[in-house]
């Protein structure tokens, strides 16, 4: 318990001072719980002295109105030192989060792990914020009260004294055994929390396909077992924790009835007064409830555990190392670089299956290289290596003559605009989505760019124009609508290099044109590499490489590979018929 209490310390950064303070308030707000029965105590005993005079009665009851002030005086910081510092903490946390997720390379997403990092975030990092930040303090209270306790007790007789340390060892044991099965099982639960969050983001995002091809009893069975299997690991959980649960109820009852039955002897022998014995009458049932208390905190603090391993664990991917300090200059400081991009012998591997093998090309400044090929070959991998979401296995990607890993991210990024066929927008203004491209633009020029990317005109029949606020991920717009808003985008940034996943695969005919005109816009005076999925688009390319098995397999222009009357050609011809 301790260590795991050390260890959720540890995880509090530049808020540990306060939580560490908030332990001497939550003790004086433990003292002034009990000052009402020393002070009943006191009174008692005066009146069996026979001494209780108007006075005596005066003092006692400001004592007690004076306890009552100070115990909501010592809630209140207690509470403004941790509880306030534990919700600060997350805050903090969630942020190193993002920055982190930021940092790692695409691979860590495609993996399977965004059922792990919904469920740290909407989980385990709200499980610990609300349940166990807050009773930190109290936990520690328990500890020291514990103690004061027990040395009580050997002040008053050492016989009971020694009682209590043998009841305190009971408890110690049952704790421990508890901990062992609590530990156990938090795990499990935890594991099962995660399982059904991924499958629950499985059936929301493919729910489209499941009810086209009719198979919603199929895959609601998945998330129905995945329902059944989180709520049989909750009542493991809690089936294994009882039984230890009744033991501690159980060695507190045995505990306090045994030190009962030893005041009573004491006193019939003589060891102790009466007023010593009405005193332990008033504190025989608080003698053990601190270490009661902190034992039955157990359950919370092995489900933080599982939570902490579960928020180190992602904490613990390794992300792209951001260690380059150069800046790439602008287009006309190039010099005497050979290309604005450069493939040098590119090898990649997802895990351990080779994509790409020895990859070597040149892009020249302001022309278009186009990446054909059957999918799976490697061309989405050659596109999103230059963007560095991941990097290479061997070789190296050069930008105006720079190794891309020895250049900073963001100036790296600063040069490279992508459009994807897959566009996600936020839940945002239509004019927010658009500004993400350049945030210090104006909105004049976020305008200008909507207008170049042919989709000011339907923003302007939106409810709000540019302020109209769309759903996630776009979903009250059009597939064409979103993908110009995307372009937009990109127009605004008006980055020198263009990363282009052929944007009108996969939208009707009528959106089909003002796509075209606004990747035109875009394309003027770029440095272009186009994924190309309808051959037609790409005809007037400076260079066409073709892609498969992750190698280039044929090079040139549209005319060279014709006359070769190779893979391309093929493809060519089959997409004509």
């Amino acid at each position: 318990m301790i260590k795991i209490m050390h260890r959720l310390i540890n995880n509090t950064g530049k808020y540990k001072g306060r939580i560490r303070a908030s332990y001497i308030t939550a003790f004086l707000k433990g003292l002034m719980m009990k000052a009402p029965l020393v002070l009943c105590f006191f009174c008692i005993s005066w009146f069996m002295q026979g001494v209780m005079d108007k006075t005596k009665c005066i003092i006692l009851g400001v004592a007690v109105l004076l306890s009552v002030i100070l115990q909501a005086l010592f809630e209140h910081l207690s509470n403004v030192l941790q509880s306030a510092a534990g919700y600060m903490v997350f805050a903090d946390m969630r942020l190193r989060l993002g920055d982190h997720l930021r940092k790692l390379p695409m691979g860590y997403f495609t993996e399977g792990n965004m059922g792990k990092i919904s469920s740290v975030l909407a989980t385990d990092m709200v499980f610990i914020e609300e349940n166990c930040m807050g009773v930190l303090s109290e936990l520690v209270t328990f500890i020291i009260s514990q103690g004061l306790m027990t040395v009580m007790m050997f002040v008053m007789d050492i016989r009971l004294g020694l009682l209590s340390v043998l009841i305190v060892m009971a408890f110690i044991i049952v704790g421990n055994l508890m901990l062992k099965t609590s530990d156990k099982h938090s795990v499990i639960k935890q594991e099962a929390s995660e399982s059904l969050t991924e499958e629950v983001l499985d059936f929301a995002e493919g729910i489209g396909i499941i009810k086209s091809y009719n198979m919603l009893g199929e895959n609601s069975k998945r998330l129905t077992d995945e329902f059944e299997k989180s709520c049989r690991s909750s009542i493991d959980f809690e089936a294994a924790y009882t039984p230890w649960s009744r033991a501690l109820y159980l060695t507190f009852g045995i505990g306090t009835a045994l030190v009962l039955a030893m005041c009573a002897y004491l006193f019939n022998a003589g060891a102790i007064s009466d007023v010593y014995m009405v005193g332990m009458a008033l504190f025989l049932f608080d003698m053990f409830v601190s270490i009661k208390s902190y034992y039955s905190q157990m359950a919370r603090l092995t489900v933080t555990n599982a939570s902490l391993d579960r928020i180190e664990e992602v904490f613990a991917a390794e992300e792209l190392k951001d260690e380059g300090r150069k800046e790439l200059g602008s287009i006309s400081d190039a010099g005497s670089a050979p290309a604005e991009i450069m493939y040098d012998n590119v090898s990649f591997a997802y895990t351990d299956k080779d994509v790409l093998k020895n990859v070597s090309f040149e892009v020249k400044q302001g022309e278009m290289t186009a990446l054909v090929g059957p999918s799976g070959g490697g061309k989405s991998t050659i596109a999103s290596l230059l963007a560095r979401f991941w990097d290479v296995k061997s070789g190296r990607i050069l930008v105006r003559g720079e190794d891309i890993r020895d250049v900073s991210l963001g100036s790296l990024m600063d040069n490279i605009s992508m459009v994807f066929q897959r566009v996600y927008l936020f839940q945002d203004s239509v004019y927010n989505n658009i500004a993400i491209g350049r945030p210090d633009a104006t909105r004049e020029e976020v305008e200008e760019a909507a207008k170049k990317a042919r989709c000011y005109d339907f923003i302007m029949k939106l409810p709000e124009g540019f302020d109209t606020v769309i759903g996630e991920g776009g979903a009250s717009l059009s597939g064409g609508e979103k993908q110009r808003i995307s372009i937009a985008r990109c127009i605004l940034k008006n980055a020198p290099i263009v990363i282009l996943d052929e944007a009108t695969s996969s939208v009707d005919a009528d959106n089909e044109r003002a796509i075209q005109e606004a990747i035109s816009e875009l394309c003027k005076e770029k440095t272009l590499l186009v994924i190309a999925h309808r051959l037609k688009t790409i005809k007037d390319a400076d260079q066409i490489l073709v892609v498969s098995d992750g190698k280039i397999v044929e090079r040139g222009d549209h005319k060279v590979l014709m006359d070769m009357n190779g893979e391309y050609a093929h493809m060519v011809d089959l997409q004509a018929s």
